[in-house]
């Protein structure tokens, strides 16, 4: 017997008739001999139907109320789930964030999960019950409930999956696994059988949207074996797991794109000790993640800071950084919301010279500016105009030959 955690999103739990078409894969998994633990999201468009409400009464909701609000979502689709489940014969119970006890920090609206409390759920499944668990919730220390940000039900499935040692976790969603590319930008995008946890994670934070970030570090950090599959098909998907030497042998697995990005440049910023701190401590206190930093060459004493943060907390940045290069006496501070970042991601990039080269030719052939480059072991991104993003997309999965397998 295997204990197996499903997480469905949104569009697989959208109306009665998806609730339904769950419940019989569900089902499926328990005839096969297996415990199930079910992680769904709100039903597509409620949670979004949620945070407009929300900001139709406050421009600036309070941060506690506000979560409290928008996740609700969750609850409708556990007990309509659970429900349908014991209709179909199958004893089935639905808990929320706070009833399994996923404890967070204090973080509103993006809360990191600290602990999870798994003795309900393991009693639950000794009883032989279909556990279906609310994604995307948790709550603080103080008993408030926090929401864990988008793409937060991932995150709930893997951990879940890793407080219970789960055999594997399976992500079902509206596409049948992870791709080389976007095949909506990229008709020869071919779909992965495997891919590690270090390129998932890479193409994760790049801008692949099928898994979140934190998801992926969760399953990496606890060796949690995750599936992303279609809801809608039985093909096999594609397994997110450890490296192994096949995988090696691939220079580049993926090519990814972001166009949620912003580009901030303080302009004459004074070159000195603590300066950089004193710029990023109000953002870092404000969770807002920033992604490439550029530092010019010093001239008369003088720098010019660049750096890149996602578009939706473009307006608090502007905000904070405006009274913050005051302070500082910098000259001023330039924004451009016209870009997007494309990467190329793939473990082999380790021990294959030239592959930097290789993509800053392709796009130069295609008369593309790079305005940014940064890179990491197995990455390599760049920053470039928003009208040149697919563009650069299909340019670098042909350049790579991504079509081909191997």
């Amino acid at each position: 017997m295997a204990l197996v955690v499903q997480k469905y999103g949104g569009t697989s739990v959208a109306n009665i008739e998806k609730i339904e078409n769950v419940a019989r894969r569900v089902i499926n998994t328990k005839e096969a001999g297996n415990e199930v633990v079910v992680v769904v999201s709100a039903m597509a468009g409620e949670t979004d139907r949620l945070i407009d409400l929300a900001h139709s009464a406050s421009e600036k909701p309070n941060e506690r109320e506000y979560d409290a609000l928008i996740s609700t979502g969750e609850q409708v689709t556990v007990s309509l789930l659970a429900i349908t489940l014991n209709k179909m014969g199958y004893k089935a119970r639905s808990f929320l964030g706070h009833q399994v006890k996923i404890v967070t920090d204090e973080a509103h609206n993006k809360a990191r999960i600290l602990s999870v409390d798994t003795k309900t759920i393991n009693d639950e499944l000794k009883k032989g019950t279909v556990v279906v668990v609310a994604g995307f919730q948790g709550i603080d220390p103080e008993g408030n409930i926090t929401t864990l940000g988008r793409g937060g039900s991932d995150t709930s499935a893997v951990a879940l999956a890793a407080a219970l040692q789960a055999d594997i976790c399976e992500i079902y969603t509206d596409v049948d696994g992870i791709y080389t590319t976007d095949p909506d930008i990229c008709p020869k995008a071919r779909k992965l059988k495997k891919i590690c946890y270090e390129e998932m994670l890479e193409m994760a934070s790049a801008g692949a949207k099928v898994l979140h970030p934190r998801s992926v570090e969760l399953a990496k950090k606890y060796g949690v074996p995750v599936q992303v599959r279609s809801s809608v098909n039985d093909n096999g998907g594609t397994l997110v797991t450890k490296e192994d030497k096949e995988m090696e042998k691939v220079v580049v697995s993926g090519v990814t794109y972001d166009r949620d990005q912003a580009k901030v440049t303080i302009v004459r910023v004074p070159d000195r000790p603590g300066i950089a701190a004193r710029l990023f401590t109000p953002l870092s206190d404000q969770n807002i993640i920033v992604d490439m930093i550029i530092q010019n060459a010093s001239i008369e004493g003088y720098t010019d800071l660049t750096f890149t943060v996602s578009k939706k907390d473009i307006v608090d940045v502007k905000k904070m950084l405006e009274i913050a290069a005051q302070d500082i006496g910098a000259e001023k501070v330039e924004f451009d919301e016209n870009i997007s970042k494309v990467s190329i991601v793939g473990v082999g990039m380790r021990s294959h010279a030239g592959v930097a080269s290789r993509m800053f030719a392709t796009l130069a052939k295609e008369g593309i500016n790079i305005l940014m480059i940064s890179t990491s072991e197995i990455k390599i991104s760049c920053v470039i105009e928003t009208k040149y993003t697919e563009l650069a997309v299909m340019a670098l999965h042909d350049a790579f030959k991504l079509e081909k397998e191997g």
